[in-house]
């Protein structure tokens, strides 16, 4: 695909300096800009790139003045970060913009979906599934029987979503993801044997959710295991069964909550953190990377440590952690010392 510095301009309600005819095919960093590339500069550390970057087109901030003489063309805006960020957006819709089944594929005859949808070969679509509009479904995924799709969302090949789900509009499923797998539900008998304990709930995906690659999501015991509006989950994630995650919270790869678990809204939590189950994690929390939590938490707690500590109560804890072997050889001689005087 192509663009024209009018057509970008128009699309970022952009100032051109420079021609306007000037062609873009695809997208670079200032300093590794090549002829038909789209750059931009919004670091003031990196404007020294922009008098010998190759790059067609530089997107830049309004403010910029040239000190020396440029070969790019330049479209000037109010902020050139949040304006490459936009066209990021708009360049992948444009080029996901698949409508039509593919075959082989299959599809229930009592399956429904709505306008331009794109569904990939091999994809398979079950029994009394309902999907809305602009629905994308990549190759090789799995809707299982009786699942819910809103409106605009997007499944990546290989993603498999289980029977009885809800997926919200305008989310994002990642390749290798799985949704609504059956929880880790199991009981030992007379016999010291570990029998299954059926799953029988499903998994709701709300509004804006995005589920990174290779991440699982179990299906509830019982009643729903609830994904909030807005929620971001990284790769390689594991949500136990009946976990309830808040609106707008944050989570990096490598996580795991288990099972019953309730986190609130507006929460960061790190990678590797390991957080158990039946316990609630309050709003606004920070949890650093590779944490452990095994208790309730509250609202706006920072934590760090495994189990975690208050943040800052682990950063002063830490100065004596390091320094143990050291303390530890003082101690021994002032007890030597104490014995000889004896």
């Amino acid at each position: 695909m192509k663009f024209t510095a009018t057509q970008i301009a128009g699309i970022l309600e952009g100032d051109i300096v420079g021609d306007p005819n000037t062609e873009v095919s695809k997208l670079s960093k200032i300093e590794e800009g090549t002829e038909g590339s789209l750059t931009f500069l919004a670091n003031p550390k990196y404007t020294q790139y922009i008098y010998s970057t190759r790059a067609s087109i530089t997107i830049v901030n309004k403010d910029f003045t040239a000190e020396e003489e440029l070969t790019t063309t330049l479209i000037k805006v109010e902020d050139a970060y949040k304006s490459f960020s936009k066209l990021l957006e708009y360049y992948n819709k444009v080029k996901m913009n698949k409508v039509g089944i593919e075959q082989p594929a299959f599809i229930s005859d009592s399956a429904t979906y709505g306008e331009e949808l794109y569904f990939g070969a091999f994809s398979y679509m079950g029994e009394n599934v309902k999907i809305g509009d602009y629905v994308k479904v990549y190759p090789n995924a799995y809707i299982g029987d009786n699942v819910t799709i809103g409106d605009n969302v997007v499944i990546f090949a290989g993603a498999k979503i289980y029977s009885e789900s809800v997926i919200g509009d305008n989310c994002v499923i990642h390749s290798g993801a799985i949704v609504g797998a059956d929880g880790f539900g199991f009981a030992p008998n007379e016999k010291g044997e570990y029998q299954k304990v059926p799953q029988t709930g499903n998994v709701i995906l709300e509004a804006n959710v995005d589920i990174g690659a290779g991440t699982t999501i179990d299906r509830a015991t019982l009643g729903s295991t609830v994904i909030k509006r807005g929620v971001k989950l990284d790769n390689q994630i594991q949500i136990a069964h009946n976990v309830e995650i808040g609106e707008n919270t944050v989570i990096a790869a490598q996580t795991g909550i288990a099972g019953s678990t309730k986190i609130g809204k507006n929460c960061m939590i790190g990678g590797q953190v390991g957080i158990v189950g039946h316990i609630t994690i309050g709003d606004n929390v920070k949890i650093q990377a590779q944490s452990g939590i095994g208790r309730n938490v509250k609202d706006g707690e920072t934590l760090q440590g495994s189990p975690a500590l208050n943040y800052g109560d682990y950063n002063k804890s830490y100065v004596y952690f390091k320094n143990l072997p050291k303390l530890a050889k003082t101690i021994n001689q002032l007890e030597k010392k104490i014995s000889d005087n004896e």
